[in-house]
């Protein structure tokens, strides 16, 4: 095999556990739509705004991740053992930040779901669920931790076994509490979110046990450097993840200024290229590992030339997943859709999409490899600043102002998505970001 093969066969290698553990959790999702749908309609509509106000807390948290694992892939490289400077610094701050803000978000949910939704028939629901919810918070930022320490170390394979660990449990804690079954109290609502949260738990004694029988928990002296290196990185992608999700928030709201038809298409389309774009956020974490380790040898040319990698095999799977969706719109779309005006609506749009993916390999897994370099303030500028003042405010005035709706608001993300794309295959290439390595 080639030395090309052999890089690309290890970037799979390394990216497979990731991606499945990944459409594992969209799975988890649709099943927990499922179970909580039998309840009506007020109460699937007041788990969904409870649940995306628990995405927007968890985002807050979800830089650890990238912190500790960028670090820990570059200590492996420069061989600076051990290898858990990191992991305790994200673990100190994970504790520090996490668990104020629960409380303050448990203290403060009616106003905070209040500002998401305000919708007062399902307002009460979403409470009671997010209460449940944000009670994991610290939980869901020490696992963070953990991923990022054990995917900086290549063992990719620990996040995929745990999860669907985490995910079974969830679905039979969750059927049980909220029916009842099995001699369980039938809680209804608070049932789903004690049984997601219960999950959140086993899930993080598991990371917590396995991390500790390989001796990564001892004690060591924590530095003010360690933890001021670990915070900096981190927060500009939580950042980033905050600001990104919130962007989806403005889209939709332009959306619904087109009426119902349009809103229905778009969240069919958004959640289709969420789903499908999995696989290269899977490959892009797998280069942060790559790039970082690379780093830590001061083997620059291999560091570069695995990002390269990874975006060709990323790139040729995206075009796979989207040839349906160029191909054979409508038909996708009766998987949806019912009437054939909605069908004849998103058709066009859909085909975009399907473009808008292939498109998306470069941003998708070079922001990941950048952020191996430590350049996470990079990528949340060059994300953020093209969401926002770019794709943003040309979806109003193309879509609202110029009257061109739905299918006008998709070719400017399709015009936003290569920018972005180009943008960070630019930066990619430059290689100035080789001088923001840890």
């Amino acid at each position: 095999m080639s030395p090309v093969g052999r890089r690309q066969g290890k970037v799979m290698r390394l990216a497979l556990p990731i991606m499945l553990g990944m459409l594992s959790q969209s799975m988890l999702n649709l099943i927990d739509a499922a179970l909580v749908g039998h309840l009506g309609q007020e109460a699937l509509a007041g788990v969904g705004i409870g649940g995306y106000a628990m995405f927007m807390m968890t985002a807050l948290v979800f830089g650890l991740s990238s912190s500790v694992q960028s670090q820990t892939s570059q200590d492996l490289g420069a061989r600076h053992f051990p290898l858990t400077r990191s992991l305790h610094s994200g673990l100190l701050i994970a504790v520090i930040v996490a668990l104020p803000l629960s409380c303050l978000a448990w203290w403060q949910a009616p106003w905070l779901i209040q500002v998401i939704a305000p919708a007062d028939d399902v307002t009460a629901i979403a409470v009671e669920y997010f209460r449940w919810r944000v009670v994991s918070l610290t939980a869901i930022a020490l696992t963070l931790c953990f991923r990022g320490y054990w995917n900086g170390r290549q063992h990719t394979h620990l996040y995929l076994r745990i999860i669907v660990i985490v995910h079974v449990f969830n679905v039979i804690a969750s059927a049980g509490l909220i029916y009842g079954i099995g001699g369980l109290p039938a809680l209804g609502i608070s049932g789903a979110g004690i049984g997601t949260t219960l999950s959140l738990l086993l899930g993080l004694l598991i990371w917590a046990g396995v991390t500790y029988h390989a001796g990564a928990l001892t004690q060591q002296k924590q530095t003010l450097h360690s933890l001021k290196k670990t915070l900096l990185l981190a927060f500009p992608h939580s950042m980033q993840q905050v600001w990104f999700a919130a962007g989806y928030v403005v889209l939709f709201w332009l959306l619904g200024r087109m009426g119902t038809e349009s809103v229905a298409v778009g969240h069919v389309l958004v959640n289709l290229s969420l789903l499908l774009i999995l696989p290269g956020v899977g490959v892009g974490i797998a280069a942060m590992s790559l790039v970082g380790e690379a780093l830590g040898r001061d083997d620059l040319q291999a560091a570069h030339r695995w990002g390269i990698d990874a975006l060709s095999v990323a790139g040729v799977m995206l075009t796979v997943l989207a040839l349906p969706m160029l191909l054979f719109p409508a038909a996708v779309l009766t998987i949806f859709f019912e009437d054939p005006s909605l069908i004849q609506l998103g058709t066009l749009p859909l085909q975009i999409t399907g473009l808008m993916i292939v498109l998306d390999a470069a941003a998708l897994v070079l922001a990941q490899a950048l952020m191996g370099a430590g350049a996470q303030r990079t990528v949340m500028l060059l994300t953020l600043g093209i969401q926002w003042l770019v794709f943003l405010p040309m979806a109003w005035w193309v879509g609202i102002e110029l009257g061109y709706g739905l299918l006008g608001v998709w070719l400017v993300q399709l015009f936003y998505r290569s920018l972005n794309s180009g943008s960070f295959l630019w930066v990619w290439q430059r290689r100035r970001w080789l001088a923001q390595a840890l």
